[in-house]
């Protein structure tokens, strides 16, 4: 699953949706004009002061994942989950998809609204964090990037500068 292009897709992925909603554009050249300003182009240590961006590249993982599903698991023991039984040997697959459009877990799911992800947005289903920085992984697991625990991505911080400073430096061309 990991491949250099996942962050070009991320990327294609907002700039379309901002496309379709330039308000959505105009915040994020907002957001770069005033943390980096007109004079230079973004660099790496400006990514902790980009939190729409981030937000923005945030909302597209949720909404418009890498891949459909997570690595297939196999269940090792009898096991129940959430109510349901899953025998031993049944082979487990989860739906990035439908995780991350769950109208139990996302307010209008299908809405691309950077702000849910704002440490103090007011959009509903806002990150919950102790920090003002946005992050993009999701501790909490109401959606899936770069799956998690043993199987996570190795490349993950690699992944998400190269997502952040691609959408960011595109932005800044607009």
């Amino acid at each position: 699953m990991a491949a250099v292009d996942n962050p070009s897709n991320a990327v294609e992925w907002v700039m379309a949706e901002m496309i379709n909603n330039p308000e959505i554009l105009n915040k994020a050249v907002e957001e770069l004009d005033r943390v980096v300003g007109k004079e230079r182009l973004v660099k790496e240590e400006d990514i902790p002061n980009l939190n729409y961006i981030k937000a923005c590249a945030r909302e597209a993982f949720r909404l418009h994942p890498f891949a459909p599903f997570n690595v297939p698991h196999v269940a090792l023991y009898d096991t129940v989950v959430a109510g349901y039984r899953i025998p031993k040997g049944s082979h487990i697959l989860l739906s990035r998809r439908g995780l991350g459009r769950n109208p139990k877990v996302w307010d209008r799911p299908l809405e691309f609204r950077p702000e849910r992800h704002l440490p103090n947005g007011n959009a509903g289903n806002r990150q919950e964090c102790s920090s003002n920085e946005v992050v993009l992984t999701e501790p909490d697991l109401r959606f899936i990037t770069f799956s998690t625990g043993r199987r996570g991505c190795v490349a993950m911080a690699l992944g998400t500068t190269m997502t952040i400073m691609l959408l960011a430096r595109m932005v800044q061309a607009k």
